[in-house]
């Protein structure tokens, strides 16, 4: 019998087996019954604890009944608990549930890497010239209103350290002109590399976007007499 141990309402383990497949559809189904580990007939009591299709409790009845009842109904007879006195088994179509299970894996797999925050790397040079600057201030606006985080770096190499306070001093600018869309998560001004990470203000980009919604609101409402007229 299975070496695990579930209450009768729990979720069963993806690589969970059934114990039993009804003749009737043993060919449309691809999971293998093994007399060994999984059939009922494995299990030392004489009787167990049955849950019907619909998860309601039948109660104690042979192991012959339950098996009996699963092939009537066209479902798998899966153990759940078979330590516990008597053994608890449920009736269910297995191949169903798997598939379910896995669409549902991956529905949170899905959901988790739409909430996985990614760290955006803008660097810069002490000395930047305007235009560059500007292409990495509206790539990090970009990278922000996205939901990732941004980390503006100025490098000092050799000689360029005794530009320390310009290369700070540039990073604060930049702070400043990501504006209220960003906050600061850290920074570090004391090595050779200067840099700043700031993570997505959700409260401000969300009312950045409310005006928008608005103003496309006021728009469609102005056309609106005009085309029913």
């Amino acid at each position: 019998m299975i070496g695990l141990t579930l209450s009768p309402t729990t979720n069963f383990p993806i690589n969970f087996k059934p114990i039993l497949k009804p003749p009737l559809l043993h060919l449309k189904s691809s999971i293998s019954c093994t007399l060994h580990n999984n059939d009922i007939a494995a299990l030392r009591s004489a009787s167990v604890r049955l849950i019907d299709g619909n998860q309601n409790m039948v109660g104690l009845v042979s192991k012959a009944q339950a098996r009996q009842m699963a092939q009537d109904a066209q479902l798998d007879l899966v153990i759940v608990s078979p330590d516990s006195d008597p053994p608890v088994v449920r009736m269910m179509d297995y191949n169903k549930y798997k598939y379910e299970l896995q669409k549902k894996k991956k529905e949170q797999q899905k959901r988790s890497s739409a909430n996985r925050m990614d760290l955006k790397e803008l660097k810069m040079g002490y000395n930047i010239d305007q235009h560059d600057y500007s292409v990495r201030l509206k790539a990090a606006r970009k990278f922000l209103n996205d939901g990732d985080k941004v980390k503006v770096i100025v490098k000092l190499k050799g000689r360029e350290n005794e530009f320390r306070n310009i290369a700070i001093e540039l990073v604060k600018r930049f702070q400043g002109d990501v504006g209220e869309i960003a906050t600061e998560e850290t920074k570090s001004f004391r090595d050779r590399n200067i840099f700043i990470v700031m993570v997505p203000n959700k409260a401000a980009l969300q009312k950045a976007q409310e005006p928008s919604k608005t103003k496309d609101k006021s728009a469609s409402d102005e056309v609106s007499p005009s085309i029913q007229s």
